[in-house]
């Protein structure tokens, strides 16, 4: 077992909503009003079942509530156990789902407030993303700017499966905000299923969405480097979260073939999408994906030609390891401070600021 070391940055906690009423003291009357008079109690996401294994460890779980849903139970079961110096707050929570702009505002807001209230003022060790209400541009804005006055936010939270191509123009003005503002764009592994989580429609069971998930990746990667989002924004850095990387250099490699062939149509791509990738994307640790060959793993390694691309993550409460192995075995203990301390530190510039509420 390859032993993980303090200090460490976790890039991936997921603090759990209990249920939507929890977030009624951080909306105003009339959101409260509508809440209550349309009898909501939840938002529940597909991508994680509440009662599903791999939504929390078995020793997670808590005997009452959702996983996730306790910081006593975080700072227990993650943040005290791997010694961890900053841990990153990405609430997975169905508020994108909504379809109404002002609903979905407001949805988001009171979420990130309830984060601030509830999670950071509460641990100095966390900091935290901004959820923010992708059906708005205008809005998404608004929100970033908003919650970014607090330093203690490091980043823009979306999800892999929204409802357009996340190169798209029309989402620039949310990069820009955020570069300017010192503020990673984390995109996470999960579904707004506003479209099909599949490219050739919705299938019947829980694996084809969870499989689907790296495609979606893939994709988004795709989009990203080919309609030019790094070449208006250099410094931006993004976070693929739960994406795996197994996948990375096989994709790089056809990337590259078929970018050659026709980039032409893309004279912007003015480097080649390996460099593009090494310069601003990284990838949180969890869930390995990889074999448990360590002669594999390492060989992988080589394929992704950069030490730079992988930010350690436990992704509490979900269960992708057990006990203490959230590193897989092999990793050498250079490369276990790079991907524990110094990838994620490079990542988020906002984690060498002081963090005081609202400055």
């Amino acid at each position: 077992m390859t032993s993980p070391i303090a200090g460490g940055v976790d890039c991936d906690l997921h603090p759990a909503v209990p249920h939507l009423t929890t977030l009624l003291p951080y909306m105003n009357d009339y959101w409260r009003d509508q809440v209550t008079t349309r009898g909501m109690t939840d938002l529940v996401s597909q991508s994680y079942p509440v009662n599903s294994p791999i939504s929390a460890r078995p020793d997670w779980r808590p005997a009452q509530g959702k996983p996730g849903s306790s910081l006593a139970d975080m700072q227990k079961q993650a943040l005290d156990p791997f010694q961890t110096a900053f841990g990153i707050c990405n609430p997975l929570y169905g508020v994108q789902m909504v379809f109404s702009e002002d609903m979905q505002d407001a949805f988001c807001r009171a979420l990130n407030d309830w984060l601030v209230k509830e999670w950071l003022d509460k641990d100095s060790r966390l900091r935290g993303s901004i959820v923010i209400p992708t059906q708005s541009v205008e809005k998404s804005v608004a929100e970033i700017e908003r919650c970014a006055k607090d330093k203690r936010f490091v980043q823009v939270l979306m999800l892999v499966m929204g409802d357009v191509p996340l190169g798209k123009r029309a989402l620039w003005p949310i990069y820009a905000t955020a570069e300017r503002l010192g503020l990673a764009i984390g995109i996470h592994a999960g579904s707004a299923y506003h479209n099909p989580p599949s490219s050739v429609g919705w299938g019947s069971y829980h694996i084809e969405d969870y499989v689907a998930q790296a495609q979606a990746f893939q994709t988004q990667l795709t989009s990203l480097i080919v309609e030019g989002v790094f070449a208006r924004h250099p410094n931006l850095k993004m976070v693929m979260l739960e994406s795996g990387f197994t996948w990375l250099p096989a994709f790089l490699w056809r990337l590259h073939k078929f970018w050659r062939g026709v980039r032409m149509e893309t004279p912007w791509v003015d480097r080649a999408p390996a460099e593009i990738v090494r310069g601003n994307i990284r990838f949180s640790l969890q869930p390995v994906d990889a074999p448990p060959d360590p002669a594999t793993l390492n060989r992988l390694f080589d394929h992704m030609q950069s030490d730079e691309l992988l930010l350690f993550s436990t992704d509490y409460p979900h269960w992708q390891f057990d006990g203490d192995s959230v590193l897989p075995d092999g990793i050498s203990p250079d490369l276990v401070r790079k991907i524990m301390i110094d990838n994620p530190l490079a990542t988020y510039g906002r984690l060498k600021q002081p963090a005081r509420a609202g400055t």
